[in-house]
């Protein structure tokens, strides 16, 4: 792989943190940056909501799908090369997204988006791992979050002006833009982060292990269930704010942009806590937090008392606890096996994306542009993911393994 080497990375040991930051970045950003547009995209196409909601359900899927290749790829033939043809594949992608010129392509291209976007995601949280131990890297992760939390928070606002002031296709074509721009870096200025011991590629026995420890159970599940039940909320959103609320479409990203501001809030505390308390500890105080901002939502829509002001500030309560569990339920996955901290991002991804996904299968299926579905999965999502710590927490201890 001599030939993906350039002479600038030479002297460079460490990754870029702001590269890292785009890396992660480009698999939800891929998501976030076209929630505004989605109304608009289906009144385009002529297409109904379910139907457009399609492209954030299957987004999801390849997401899920594409990180179970990528970490054991990537604990085989190094980060950086996987990166390199992830994000290619990416800009690629978004560029079809950008001129589709019909549902199918547009949702089909989507799907090559998402596979390609979600190197980032692994890798980019890999690499962090790499060089750290388990509580170093969740102060990092932490600090990778915050930072990662503004651009997502920032990309609603960005579509939902785009779309509003210039075109439906605009946002679309900001990904091919950032896309291109992160590929650039990366072959410029990403060395290579994974110099352990590379063994055969084997996805089935990496992951056979991994789903075997209750530790990585206890972390993976715990934190996927809580940080990607949000997504049930993304993609019923648009639909609730715009059509119950009777807000305008570039209002909608501002909303986004204050429930990033308790993601941020959220990996903030983390953070903090990170060298002080244990790291179960921390999930656990994190869930709790969700599970009172999920409350306050249903009983602000059981109570009739719905408003954009309930709706923004339980949600953003949830997402302090989902801001604060991400860092913390990623280091304990990654650390559950230190051979294998490739494979368990992309399946501590797996769990996330594919969580997320059933959670957004919900709100289409059950009353699509309802509030009550994405009550129901908030709230019983953050209540399950207590649960799940607790059943790790007891396997653990008789496994001799420490959850």
């Amino acid at each position: 792989m001599r030939f993906l080497t350039t002479p600038l990375l030479r002297t460079r040991e460490r990754a870029p943190f702001l590269l890292l930051v785009a890396l992660t970045a480009c698999g939800t950003l891929g998501m976030h940056v076209i929630i505004p547009a989605l109304p608009a995209t289906a009144r385009a196409m002529g297409i109904s909501i379910g139907s457009v909601q399609l492209t954030i359900t299957l987004y999801l899927i390849g997401l899920a799908a594409g990180q179970l290749l990528y970490g054991p790829l990537s604990d085989r033939f190094g980060r950086r090369p996987v990166l390199l043809a992830g994000m290619t594949l990416f800009t690629v992608a978004s560029a079809a997204t950008a001129l589709a010129p019909t549902p199918g392509i547009l949702i089909g291209a989507r799907v090559l988006q998402s596979i390609g976007g979600c190197a980032g995601l692994v890798l980019g949280r890999a690499a962090v791992r790499d060089g750290a131990t388990p509580d170093k890297a969740a102060g990092q992760l932490a600090l990778l979050t915050v930072t990662m939390s503004v651009v997502p928070a920032i990309a609603p606002a960005i579509g939902g002006f785009l779309t509003a002031y210039v075109h439906w296709r605009a946002s679309y074509f900001l990904l091919v833009a950032i896309g291109a721009a992160t590929l650039l870096a990366t072959l410029l200025m990403l060395p290579e982060t994974h110099h352990g011991e590379r063994g055969p590629l084997s996805f089935a026995r990496g992951y056979k292990r991994l789903v075997r420890s209750p530790t990585f159970l206890g972390y993976a599940a715990g934190g996927a269930l809580t940080t990607t039940s949000f997504y049930g909320f993304m993609a019923a959103a648009p639909f609730i704010f715009e059509n119950l609320l009777h807000q305008p479409t570039q209002d909608v990203g501002l909303y986004y942009l204050l429930l990033m501001v308790g993601v941020a809030t959220g990996a903030t505390l983390a953070n903090r806590l990170s060298r002080r308390v244990a790291l179960r500890t921390g999930l656990r105080i994190a869930n709790m937090l969700a599970i009172c901002g999920a409350c306050c939502f249903m009983v602000a829509e059981l109570t009739g008392h719905l408003s954009v002001v309930t709706t923004v500030a339980s949600m953003a309560l949830f997402m302090v606890g989902a801001g604060m569990a991400s860092p913390f339920a990623l280091a304990g996955s990654v650390s559950a096996n230190p051979q294998a901290i490739g494979a368990a991002s992309g399946l501590y991804g797996f769990f996330q994306m594919g969580y997320g996904m059933i959670c957004t299968i919900v709100v289409e299926s059950w009353d699509p542009g309802s509030v009550f579905p994405v009550a129901v999965i908030l709230l019983g999502s953050s209540v399950a993911a207590q649960m799940v710590l607790l059943w790790a927490a007891h396997h653990g201890r008789t496994s001799n393994q420490v959850l």
